[in-house]
């Protein structure tokens, strides 16, 4: 086992070594196949707990991620961009490469929320959307026709080149907005949301992911449904991690989903409290210098099958998110 992880290890930093003296990870001949190799990689199913790594590779995990997050980011504008060159885009999406996977965990995603919510949602929020918000807009034509959408990104060119693939559809020009803001900025718009979705490369390094849940806990409605993007073994070499059990105050946490296949991300799917059940699950004396509240116990349904998954303007950016809702 020690030795299986220890290859794992030395075949990701020789990737890693490759990618990062790479002149651009602009999509290329070069980038397409080094992450190719490196999903290919870091997908078999291991055991290896990434937290327990040295120092020394932690940092180098950690400086992969943030190349994977620049190179994804390139990958979606490029595309974008050729699919904003057709009159009507959204009836090219397949020619984005992994748009398959986005069906896949679109349809997983919204099989998840019927299970844990009764209501159909009337406004979902999705931070870190990108130049190609390929799950707003696979939810909205799908499986969620009479639902708004407010995807928030802090790059305004990414919002620019995502207005312009939903301009020319009808529908979704009416129910897709897309806002140019950090979500820590927004308060009082999140309380409108009946379900956010967290992106997985919203927060690149763990106490940023925290910082972001800890706004959302705070200012989303009780009851209102959190989706996390995560990753679990060797897929953490490619995403940041979310821990269920230490990162989620605030939250009960319904479900947790760790796929096997070729899609990399994990979901987990949790409940926002109100605040008298937060302070009954993590009281204020446990709180202060003790790490984790070892008493606490999580309600997972953990699956036993495999699925395919796959900083802003503060008051007047709110207040326009507000009007528009």
């Amino acid at each position: 086992m020690v030795c299986q992880q220890e290859e794992l290890v030395t075949k990701v930093w020789d990737l890693y070594s490759q990618i990062s003296s790479l002149e651009s990870l602009k999509p290329s001949k070069d980038v397409n196949m080094l992450f190719t190799n490196l999903v290919l990689t870091c997908m078999p199913p291991n055991p290896i707990d990434v937290t327990k790594l040295s120092n020394k590779v932690q940092e180098m995990r950690s400086n992969l991620i943030t190349l994977c997050g620049e190179a994804e980011g390139l990958l979606e504008s490029h595309f974008s961009s050729i699919l904003a060159s057709y009159q009507n885009p959204v009836d090219h999406l397949n020619l984005f490469p992994y748009y398959s996977n986005y069906l896949k965990l679109s349809h997983l995603e919204f099989t998840i929320l019927t299970q844990h919510s009764t209501q159909v949602p009337n406004q979902v929020a999705f931070v870190g959307s990108g130049p190609l918000p390929l799950t707003s807009i696979v939810l909205a034509l799908f499986h969620l026709p009479n639902t708004c959408f407010h995807n928030f990104d802090i790059d305004p060119s990414a919002n620019s080149k995502a207005q312009a693939l939903i301009a020319s559809n009808p529908d979704l020009s009416k129910r897709m907005f897309f806002h140019t803001s950090d979500v820590l900025n927004i308060t009082n718009a999140l309380k409108q949301f009946d379900v956010v979705f967290l992106a997985a490369l919203v927060g690149m390094s763990k106490e940023e992911k925290v910082r972001v849940i800890e706004h959302l806990g705070k200012y989303m409605t009780p009851g209102a449904i959190l989706m996390v993007r995560s990753a679990h073994g060797a897929r953490a070499f490619l995403y940041p991690v979310v821990d269920p059990g230490d990162d989620l105050r605030g939250f009960e946490v319904l479900s947790v989903y760790h796929p096997s296949d070729e899609v990399i991300n994990s979901v987990v799917i949790a409940r926002k409290q109100d605040q008298i059940m937060a302070m009954n699950q993590y009281p204020i004396e446990n709180n202060k210098g003790q790490g984790k509240n070892n008493n606490v116990i999580l309600p997972f349904k953990c699956c036993d099958q495999d699925f395919q998954l796959q900083a802003f303007s503060p008051m007047v950016e709110e207040l326009a998110i507000e009007e528009q809702l």
